[in-house]
């Protein structure tokens, strides 16, 4: 019997939904996206091959931007299994997300299955049973507008994308990518380190003073003397000068000069200001914000964050996650005061139930706020039970607490600014100051303190007691001691202040910061150190070029007012065509088209893009970084040396450079080896540093003998012993009792190892090739012996999903080579820019879909079982 056929995005979300309704409907997920538009030349159908848009943009430019969509290899099973279902179905019922993508992947469906039985569009904002069963009596039709608004973003992604990444190859580097927003989030990181590389840093000193009174002690600071201020760092430029006239500038030997005086001196309370505090609670979970909070808390990464978030709402746990809203619903408002009164007394509650307004730009709230689902909350301690997962227990804690919070009363205490003062001996009046906060009722802090971008400061949040004290009170100076500060650069992003940052220029939507933030580290134009987001040099010539020769596509208004108009075309108010034909083609000035052309890429110079001023020597000649072909370098004249892949680029000094630039390249003479008589050389090769015995005669084929390095070893310390012990091995161990076989020690490509014939062992370090005697190793050989990183097999690090091509489980682990993901046939690498924490199963199914392509390629495909 025909029954209701439910479509969803994802399998997890398949299995909650049909959970809940039983066997009267079929429910089914599309893996995401069912179509796209063409990834290479090879996916293009052959009607279309001999069409030059086909192949240069996927889209026909000259037929009002038509795209050229594709059912992908890896999606033609899905698609079948789809048209398989409606087949028997009585109905169908789109249930993708509520957002733009989500109604256009409802879309892309009936596109592609072009379903003959009605067609119902199925929408709800968290995976409870009433929520599915109320959009299921409420359906409603496909929005044209949201889908073209989501339609229009995609087309004008691919344009820029195609249109400015080739420009990027010849220019700059081959394999780059220009991403309409990712560039524009590259400019801020950018931006950010030419304010680094211009900081000039500036010198100040002050005093710290440990007063008690007759009960306790505290700290305090010196902040006038003679009645005038004393300077701190905000009273500096960037460039490092003083841009306040009035204050006083204390240098190294003045603070101490002042502090000898103060030594011992009698002080005294001069004033004690006692004012109300009360701290509000914070609103509700937004995307954004739930980003930032999981950063500073958890140090997820965004992508991290969105994906345990994904996981709850699928298996419904708490509301849609990709919101601007920072609003509850009345069902919310009243369940999480219920759950406050519950579990901590009315007495925490707000006077009122509390909506908070939103203060984000370009704000889309058809969702409300971030929180758990249904009209009962599990509580942590409930949910950590069922989940299985370390990621979405803390998530689900997170959300849990600041939704409950924002209901709760506000904090209040006492805030106290204090002032002590003395006379030094040589007459000069010495002011401090300190203050204190005592928190008399804990309101939401109860439930919820918020985290800091900067993890050493301290939270707005946190107590700070003070002695009790009036005016007039003595004090005893019971230590004192002079302390120097230096201005700092403004802080590297982290993705949870780059989060904050776009947002705060309107620039891309929540939903997409994770994806931005992946993609910009994948593409190398980003790397982390810590938490901390660093630009790469190949970013630097890249961001310079967009800036001098396409303005508009890193300007921060104009991509900002891109958003406004998607705004627009999703509520009907602008065309689609019409916007993406002004943006192409230009209108009254250039468009993308006359930017990309032939003339105008004649015009800009590679090798004045590509070079980064650095400074100049002692001799005023200038030094510039370069990003080459095969990495960056510093160039001066004709003198060039690759940069260190992890030097930051503001750190890279004038001074820097030429210590790079005068290091020698080439060989290292260590001596003369005493059998021989041949020169011993220390080099660095192409898989490491190296020692070699002579030189290669001229027409021999013999090649001199060499040793690789140990770990513990470098080139710079490495002595002509040393060299001479590495040149003797393989080393002879002895003869086995049993087989007259000989053992030898050796350092291979996977390590130290014995090996007598054929068989051999692992060393548990270098130094053991030294020293193993032929009885252990007799007995080493004499152990099973255990597959190479299989001594222990190691419990995978992530699990990410199903892999789309083989429906396999994909998992990150640490294999003897490094960090790799797997869906149980294929193993590929993580590259440099990927991480445990930012991996996202579409990162990981392209890494292992390129890894089958190579191995097709090698015609090791299909492996061999083992």
């Amino acid at each position: 019997m025909a029954k209701p056929l439910i479509i969803v995005e994802s399998p997890a979300k398949a299995r909650t939904i049909a959970g809940y309704l039983g066997s009267e409907y079929e429910v089914t997920s599309s893996v995401g996206h069912i179509r796209d538009l063409p990834r290479s030349a090879s996916e293009i159908p052959p009607k279309y091959k001999g069409e030059p848009w086909a192949k240069d943009w996927g889209i026909n430019i000259s037929h009002e931007f038509e795209p050229l969509y594709i059912v992908p290899k890896e999606k033609k099973d899905t698609v079948k299994n789809l048209k398989s279902l409606l087949s028997g179905a009585s109905e169908v019922y789109l249930a993708t997300d509520e957002d733009r993508e989500g109604e256009a992947i409802a879309w892309h469906l009936t596109q592609v299955l072009k379903p003959k039985v009605p067609v119902q569009r199925m929408v709800f904002h968290e995976i409870t049973p009433d929520a599915i069963r109320h959009a299921i009596d409420h359906p409603r039709e496909i929005d044209g507008d949201l889908v073209d608004a989501q339609e229009a973003r995609r087309t004008l992604d691919r344009l820029v994308g195609y249109g400015v990444s080739p420009v990027l190859w010849r220019k700059v580097k081959p394999r780059l990518s220009a991403g309409r927003v990712q560039s524009v989030a590259v400019r801020v990181i950018v931006e950010r380190e030419r304010e680094r590389i211009a900081f000039v840093a500036a010198g100040y000193w002050d005093l710290e003073g440990i007063f008690a009174t007759e009960d306790d002690t505290f700290s305090a600071r010196l902040v006038t003397l003679d009645g005038r201020r004393v300077a701190t760092g905000k009273d500096f430029d960037d460039d490092g000068r003083l841009q306040t006239a009035d204050v006083t500038v204390l240098d190294e030997i003045a603070a101490a000069q002042l502090a000898t005086e103060l030594d011992s001196v009698e002080c005294s309370v001069r004033s004690v200001e006692r004012k109300p505090y009360t701290r509000n609670p914070y609103p509700p979970f937004r995307t954004s914000t739930l980003q930032q909070e999981a950063s500073r808390k958890f140090r997820f990464g965004a992508a991290r964050t969105m994906s345990a978030a994904q996981r709850l709402y699928e298996n419904g746990y708490i509301t849609y996650m990709r919101t601007d809203s920072t609003s509850l619903s009345e069902v919310a408002l009243a369940t999480s005061r219920a759950q406050i009164t519950e579990l901590y007394g009315s007495e925490y509650l707000s006077s009122k139930a509390k909506q908070y307004a939103n203060k984000v730009k370009n704000a889309q709230e058809a969702h409300e706020a971030i929180r758990p689902a249904g009209d009962t909350w599990k509580t942590p301690e409930v949910a950590a039970a069922e989940l299985q997962d370390t990621d979405q227990v803390k998530v689900y804690e997170l959300i849990w607490t600041r939704t409950l919070a924002s209901q709760m009363a506000p904090a209040r205490g006492e805030s106290v600014s204090v002032r002590v003062g003395g006379t030094a001996t040589s007459g000069r009046d010495a002011e401090f100051a300190t203050s204190g906060k005592t928190i008399t009722f804990p309101g939401f802090l109860r439930v919820y303190v918020q985290g800091s971008d900067d993890p050493e400061a301290d939270l707005d949040d946190q107590e700070r007691r003070l002695p009790a004290m009036a005016a007039g009170d003595p004090l005893t100076l019971a230590d004192i001691e002079a302390k120097g500060h230096e201005t700092k650069p403004p802080s590297r992003f982290t993705e949870a202040s780059l989060v904050k940052r776009l947002e705060e220029l309107g620039i891309g939507r929540p939903s997409t910061y994770a994806s931005i933030i992946q993609t910009i580290i994948n593409r190398g134009y980003i790397w982390k150190r810590g938490t901390a987001l660093v630009p790469s040099f190949t970013a630097f010539a890249t961001i310079t070029l967009l800036e001098q020769h396409f303005p508009n596509l890193v300007d921060y208004a104009f991509t900002a007012k891109m958003e406004n108009d998607l705004d627009r075309i999703a509520r009907g108010e602008e065309a689609r065509v019409p916007w993406l034909d002004r943006f192409f083609n230009g209108n009254g000035q250039p468009g993308l088209k006359d930017m990309v052309s032939q003339d105008r890429l004649d015009e800009i110079d590679a090798r004045e893009i590509n070079s980064i001023p650095i400074g100049a020597d002692e001799n005023g000649e200038v030094i510039v970084a370069r990003v080459g072909r095969y990495g960056p370098y510093v160039a001066r004249g004709e003198d060039t040396v690759s940069i260190p892949e992890d030097l930051p680029p503001d750190e890279l000094t004038a001074e820097m450079a030429v210590e790079l630039l005068n290091m020698p390249s080439g060989d290292k003479i260590l001596g003369s080896d005493p059998d021989s008589g041949l020169t011993v050389l220390a080099r660095n090769g192409r898989f490491g540093p190296y020692v070699q015995l002579g030189e290669l005669e001229e027409g021999s084929k013999v090649k001199p003998k060499t040793a690789s390095l140990f770990k513990s070893m470098t080139l710079d310390e490495l002595s002509l012993d040393q060299a001479l012990k590495l040149l003797t091995l393989p080393r002879a161990v002895g003869t086995h009792p049993d087989t007259e076989q000989e053992i030898i020690a050796a350092n291979g490509r996977y390590g130290p190892y014995i090996k007598m014939d054929k068989d051999t062992r692992s060393l548990e370090s270098e130094d053991q090739i030294f020293t193993i005697t032929q009885q252990e190793a007799i007995e080493l050989l004499a152990q099973p012996k255990r597959r190479r990183g299989r001594a222990a097999s190691q419990p995978p690090l992530r699990e990410l999903g199903k892999d789309p091509d083989s429906g396999g489980d994909v998992v990150v682990k640490d294999g003897r080579f490094g960090l790799y993901v797997t869906d149980g046939i294929v193993n590929a690498s993580l590259q440099k820019a990927d991480s445990i924490d930012g991996i996202t199963l579409e990162r990981a199914a392209d890494l292992l879909e390129a890894r089958r392509d190579r191995m097709k390629s090698k015609g090791q495909w299909p492996p061999k079982k083992t």
